[in-house]
């Protein structure tokens, strides 16, 4: 009896700490002065303009609430239904708060920020106001004729990157039988009645290309959130077993992701075993680890509002068959050859040129007795040359979101720049594929992994499957 009672109460604990999500206020995060930064640098694009941007709404439920990234990245407000107005000209920042009530402070939500002195201390703004006031705001600058910056691209809120939303509101508004807009479009309509003699133009170009480059403060929250990714496939790899459900992984990562304090997932978990690996955004995560599949495991977390973004593949019962080992090993060859030729200050087509010779001298030695696992590297490693002139990117940014936002890297890899690449290698005739995905930061004097510590080559792979 006492066996089942300790089982039944460790079920609680578990289901407690999953279910007990943290919600960081912004200035928890980051101080005053990293958000007053990035307001003066807006200030400075934006000239004698103004910027209106909107808080998120509160969630349709009992959810946590997440400020959508644009807003978080310039106030820190954690509030539903606040709204910020960037002067330029004046060098001042107002946020609008919805007042809190007794009932709310005091017995529903617990304490939240009012309007008042004491927001203002907090944020470290100018003036932080009742949100009623903010139509008055509105037709003040309408008078003055002033230019209005606001984002055009729908809010990005959890589990998202900017071009999702914007993708699903153009479908929607295409769509016979919906033509909905976006909350930011409607916005834009309003202002453009509001503000018929102001100029209404996108500030995302101007966020966008601030966030691309990565604040000392935001990489180390960047660096603590692969941490937690790199603990919790670690953790994945070790409960791996035949006869486990893909989703039953993604439980042994939720779990590190709560136990380490993030709200949610950077986007869903794609746990993929066998036939399944083929694909690169497969999520449905019902299928049973077979003995002799190899498991290629992509999920991260949503930590502090930032993401992180890694992939290893590892075998369903701990040991590498020799053939998955010809193929994994060919394959992490190619990888590692893209991966060592980042350097920074260097073009995205000087470091595929380079990774090519490594590739190159890579297939000339190695010992291949399988001719498709061999087609499928000389295809790997020709995808490479045919771009190679072309090539503008190696993968995606990854920061408040995980297809960050800002281009990948401009012209050249410079530092502050965060970002991953995921060459996909696929035995397509066997519907196998593998794909692995690493966290890169350049600094001042180079390259650094920040998801090193997990096990990547064959040997460490299976040495911690088998403790």
């Amino acid at each position: 009896m006492r066996v089942v009672l300790s089982v039944c109460a460790a079920g609680v604990v578990l289901a407690a700490n999953l279910l007990a999500q943290p919600v960081f206020r912004g200035t928890e995060i980051f101080p005053p002065e990293e958000f007053a930064a990035r307001r003066a640098k807006v200030m400075a694009g934006i000239g004698d303009g103004v910027a209106i941007v909107l808080g998120t709404t509160e969630p349709p439920g009992e959810m946590p609430f997440r400020q959508n990234n644009q807003f978080f990245y310039l106030t820190g407000v954690t509030e539903p239904r606040a709204s910020v107005i960037i002067d330029g000209r004046a060098k001042t920042t107002t946020v609008f708060l919805q007042p809190k009530t007794a009932t709310q402070d005091n017995s529903q939500y617990g304490p939240g920020m009012s309007p008042g002195p004491a927001a203002v201390k907090t944020l470290g703004v100018d003036a932080a106001v009742d949100r009623a006031e903010f139509t008055a705001a509105v037709t003040a600058l309408a008078k003055d004729r002033r230019t209005i910056y606001t984002p055009f691209a729908a809010e990005v809120l959890g589990s998202q990157s900017q071009g999702d939303p914007t993708r699903l509101w153009a479908a929607n508004a295409k769509d016979p039988w919906d033509g909905r807009d976006s909350r930011e479009m409607a916005f834009i309509a309003k202002l453009k009645t509001a503000a018929p003699d102001s100029k209404i133009e996108n500030l995302d170009p101007i966020v966008n290309a601030l966030r691309a480059v990565k604040s000392p403060r935001e990489i180390a929250i960047i660096r603590e959130a692969t941490r937690i990714t790199d603990d919790a496939i670690l953790a994945a790899m070790k409960a791996a077993k035949p006869g486990m459900a893909e989703y039953e992984l993604q439980a042994s990562a939720e779990y590190v992701f709560t136990k380490n304090g993030a709200l949610g997932a950077s986007y869903f978990a794609l746990i993929a075993t066998g036939p399944n690996t083929y694909y690169t955004h497969y999520n449905r995560n019902t299928s049973i680890l077979a003995d002799g599949d190899l498991v290629q495991f992509d999920y991260a977390p949503d930590y502090k509002y930032y993401q992180s973004d890694v992939t290893r593949v590892f075998p369903a019962n701990g040991r590498f068959t020799a053939r998955q080992k010809e193929m994994y090993e060919i394959y992490l060859k190619l990888y590692q050859a893209v991966l060592t030729s980042i350097q920074v200050h260097k073009t995205p087509a000087d470091c595929v040129k380079d990774a090519l010779v490594t590739m190159d001298a890579a297939m000339a030695t190695y010992q291949f007795t399988d001719a498709r696992i061999k087609a499928a590297a000389v295809k790997m490693v020709e995808g490479y040359r045919t771009r190679q002139a072309n090539t503008r990117s190696l993968g995606h940014n990854v920061g408040l979101e995980v297809h960050d936002v800002g281009g990948l890297q401009a012209a050249t890899f410079e530092p502050g720049r965060i970002f991953t690449i995921e060459p996909q290698f696929r035995i397509e005739e066997e519907h196998l594929g593998i794909r692995l995905e690493d966290m890169i930061l350049i600094t001042d004097s180079g390259v650094e992994i920040l998801s090193r510590s997990l096990p990547i080559t064959v040997a460490d792979i299976e040495k911690a499957m088998k403790k």
